[in-house]
């Protein structure tokens, strides 16, 4: 029997909405701790952490996954995954966690038009318009009042958002060949010896008075909860949860991390700022759920026959 149908729905919902927030807080978390490591260091030991970590559990799923097709699309990956952690940690070491949160979440926008890109796929109507709102969010939120400049840390940020685009395309295309908990773990792995490199290159190298119970506690938290404990809510979430209300969500972890950083950092929200989350916010929204509207107006086009059921309309979804 699958206990899974002994789980009520909201559970599921509860997990993606628990994800969320843990992800909200890990911006002031991340904020914290990059002041301690270089973002390239701080990178590479959370990424391998969390790697181990997640081998050790599903040591299982690593059978018959080690071999050069499947190692190098895990390479890919933590390529794309720690171009987007790095530089959205040097973004956050010169921006607020508020601004740095609802900044990355605007690569769900900009995945339709990557996808332009690499799949000759064009951008629909609703895409063009969420791309709208969204710019007009990142100027009321990122610009300095009587200023058009945006600062280093939003542009990295900025740039995170693309990568972190990338990243959801190429999961999408190598999800379909290879074992997706085998991928994540090499995900990590390789991306946290990528930032172990990179930071022994070009960052000063740490000393053990890094080593403090904040630090520690902090690496706690992005190692088992932002990361490993995440993912797993987030995938099991999503199985058993609407598309549409799932994407709904993950999509308050911005909202979190705004609310983490005036809660736990101090950060100053003005109102012109207020308004440009709004806006960003609503085009991740319109970019998130115009897909399943879409589908859904073809569904019924297709079955014009079909007679409606108020009973099937408020069923339960898991």
């Amino acid at each position: 029997m699958n206990t899974s149908r002994n789980i009520p729905g909201f559970v599921y919902k509860l997990m993606l909405l628990a994800a969320t927030i843990i992800w909200g807080i890990a911006f002031v978390v991340m904020k914290d701790a990059v002041d301690v490591l270089p973002p390239a260091q701080l990178i590479g030991v959370r990424f391998l952490l969390t790697g181990l970590l997640m081998a050790a559990v599903f040591h299982r799923s690593l059978r018959g996954t080690l071999n050069g097709p499947c190692l190098r699309a895990g390479l890919v990956l933590a390529l794309v995954t720690f171009l987007a952690f790095w530089v959205q940690t040097i973004g956050l070491a010169d921006t607020t966690p508020g601004k740095n949160a609802f900044l990355t979440a605007t690569y769900c926008v900009i995945v339709p038009f990557l996808l332009w890109i690499v799949a000759r796929k064009r951008p629909t109507l609703a895409n063009v318009g969420a791309a709208v709102l969204c710019i007009a969010g990142i100027g009321l939120v990122s610009m300095t009042a009587g200023s058009f400049r945006l600062e280093f840390g939003d542009l990295m940020t900025l740039l995170c958002a693309v990568f972190f685009a990338a990243q959801i395309i190429a999961i999408s295309h190598y999800a379909q060949q290879f074992n997706v908990l085998a991928l994540t773990v090499y995900q990590f792995l390789f991306g946290g010896l990528m930032g172990l490199v990179l930071g022994g290159l070009t960052e000063p190298a740490p000393t053990l008075a890094v080593l403090t119970p904040d630090f520690l506690f902090n690496l706690f938290y992005l190692v088992v909860f932002a990361s490993g404990l995440c993912y797993l809510f987030q995938n099991v979430g999503l199985a058993h949860v609407a598309p549409a209300q799932g994407s709904l969500l993950l999509s308050l972890e911005s909202v979190f991390g705004v609310l983490a950083s005036v809660l736990l950092y101090g950060e100053v929200v003005t109102g012109r700022m207020m308004l440009g989350f709004v806006l960003i916010f609503a085009a991740i929204l319109i970019s998130e759920l115009a897909p399943t509207l879409k589908a859904k107006r073809l569904e019924q086009k297709r079955q014009p026959e079909a007679a409606y059921d108020p009973e099937e309309e408020c069923a339960p979804i898991g």
